[in-house]
């Protein structure tokens, strides 16, 4: 059986293709969302999803979230006493998602099909199947996210021709994808998009706005509780927003209740700037396929921050036309990619589609020009293989030295699509020894790219005179681990103990309840501190039936006091 997961910024799913359709899969909480938060707990276990989420106001020192932007970097997250790369936090939440899914299914699960964003590069790629490979997951398939959603969305429409826009939008990332459908044949024609734009940078616009009209020290940056909570309270207004006209941020400081108002209106300037590079990519697009936004059948949206009225209206306006959304935005990526699964295991009722991608950037290598004084001009891009190539695609270009006394060339690989190599992004170099002499003509070199459906590149090094070849091998990129270091991490990980699955909804109980502790103040919090040691105390009897009963009443007890939007410290809560 092979799986299909979508590995989110803010949140991750995991689908089965199974009885001729995808399904979702529950975690231990019985959601189908699991939050892409981990946490490192006091007994040295791993916390995963929505347990870890509660303690990133409780435990910001011991918790992460967010590291999918660091992907392909060698940035390391510090856990307590541990530190982890983006790859490794990532898999514990593919971990996670694997015991779900072998809960669910009833068997052992070995292989994926993962989905990234169209617009990762060649490391961001390497290293998510390096956080598979380090869950102990065969990664099968790379799938583009906005790929992912057209498999969702074509399935029921195999036999119609259309032209359509996926806009995706999800916690961290943006990607747009144009496809186009016709004889059960899915082709994306094409990709771009950008890997730090997201909902995340929109909270981040509100917590911006509250420390300029309550006049905050940026000091209090580095205070991570303090961010992490009105980090919270941020997101809370936002996601307000999506259903009402106002919200309120609110957080304590020193004993004093801080708070802002905030309206559309005031949402819709804040996102202008973040609004404003989403077209650029849309754009891209269309001028690449050559297609104007009237010629399109329909515009999908995918990833939780389309529900954000604001990016509605922005999609409504760029395409004069409502957008469709007809499958949950977040859901819809697991699900294809959980097509994408099935197709992998050639299920009979898939038999006809065929799925083709592009290369959704420009690679190539550093070169210099000539001028007309005849000076040499450093620093400028030659592209390879062009944006929006399709997919597996091989190309090969032939360069010549600088000077014919060079003994060695060093090519240096880039992706990106500005004139100049300083603005776009190195991926690697090759060093080429070139043969005696100073003929010229006979120190060409052929570099051919070749590029795969997984997004994953090899730059072929071949001396035309000689036919000496020389492969890629990355140097200095800090988001490579050799394959000595990931089998080393793997061992290093499978030492860590992740919480048992079936007791993850008291453990995310009683995180919840730490955090609300922290949040009050007063009779209340006194309280609530003897209803969670009650609780403890229940729990530790492993009676099922006490511990059924008492988990009821403490989820009440804990929706009162969250129910009561000022959380007064002179609460008086009525004991049964």
């Amino acid at each position: 059986m092979i799986i299909g997961i979508d590995l989110g910024t803010t949140n991750s799913l995991v689908a089965v293709w199974k009885d001729g359709k995808s399904q979702l899969v529950p975690n231990g909480l019985g959601e189908t969302l699991t939050p892409s938060c981990v946490s490192l707990d006091a007994d040295g276990s791993i916390l995963v999803g929505k347990a870890a989420r509660e303690r990133l106001q409780t435990h910001p020192e011991r918790t992460a979230a967010v590291f999918k932007r660091y992907m392909g970097s060698d940035k390391k997250v510090r856990l307590g006493e541990r530190e982890f790369r983006a790859e490794e936090l990532s898999a514990f939440v593919l971990k996670s998602l694997k015991a779900d899914a072998e809960a669910f299914l009833g068997k052992a699960v070995t292989e994926a099909v993962i989905t990234v964003p169209a617009y990762f590069s060649d490391a961001q790629r390497k290293a998510t199947r390096t956080a598979g490979l380090l869950a102990g997951l065969t990664v099968d398939r790379l799938l583009n996210e906005p790929s992912a959603a057209a498999l969702a969305y074509g399935m029921h429409q195999l036999d119609s021709e259309s032209r359509f826009l996926v806009f995706d939008l999800g916690g961290g990332t943006f990607d747009v994808s144009i496809l186009e459908l016709f004889e059960g044949v899915m082709e994306v024609r094409a990709s771009a998009g950008d890997n730090f734009l997201g909902g995340e940078d929109v909270t981040n616009a509100i917590v911006d706005l509250f420390f300029q009209r309550n006049t905050l020290s940026s000091s209090l940056r580095n205070n991570a509780m303090f961010m992490q909570r009105l980090g919270a309270s941020a997101e809370a207004a936002k996601r307000s927003l999506s259903t009402g006209q106002q919200a309120t941020v609110q957080i304590q400081l020193d004993g004093n209740d801080l708070s802002m108002e905030i309206d559309e209106e005031a949402l819709d300037k804040l996102c202008a700037p973040l609004l404003k590079r989403m077209r650029e990519p849309v754009e891209r697009a269309l001028r690449d396929t050559n297609i104007r936004a009237n010629e399109l059948d329909s515009i999908v949206l995918a990833g939780g921050a389309t529900r954000m009225p604001v990016i509605k209206r922005l999609v409504t306006l760029m395409f004069g036309r409502f957008p469709t959304s007809d499958i949950n935005p977040d859901e819809v990526v697991a699900m294809g990619a959980a097509v994408q699964a099935g197709l992998k295991m050639k299920d009979a009722a898939l038999e006809e589609v065929v799925m083709t991608d592009v290369a959704p950037y420009s690679l190539g290598i550093e070169v210099s020009i000539k001028l007309a004084d005849g000076k040499d001009a450093i620093g400028h891009f030659s592209p390879v293989i062009e944006r929006n190539s399709a997919v597996p695609v091989s190309r090969v270009k032939r360069y010549f030295p600088m000077d014919a006394r060079q003994r060695v060339v060093e090519l240096r690989i880039y992706q990106g699509e500005s004139r100049l190599v300083k603005d776009n992004i190195p991926l690697g170099k090759l060093d080429v020894n070139l043969p005696a002499g100073n003929d010229i003509d006979s120190k060409g070199v052929d570099v051919r790219f070749t590029y795969d459906v997984n997004g994953l590149l090899e730059v072929r090094a071949t001396l035309v005179e000689s036919k000496d070849s020389q492969v890629l091998v990355i140097q200095g990129n800090p988001g490579m681990l050799s394959d000595a270091e990931v089998a080393q991490r793997f061992a290093e990980l499978e030492k860590i103990k992740m919480h048992p699955r079936d007791t993850m909804e008291m453990r995310t109980l009683l995180a919840r309840a730490d955090r609300i502790y922290q949040q009050v103040r007063g009779d209340l919090r006194n309280w609530l501190g003897q209803q969670i040691a009650e609780f403890e105390a229940v729990l530790e009897t492993q009676n099922p039936r006490h511990i059924s009963a008492a988990k009821t009443r403490f989820s009440e007890v804990l929706a009162s006091i969250e129910s009561d939007s000022h959380l007064h410290s002179d609460f008086d809560p009525q004991p049964n």
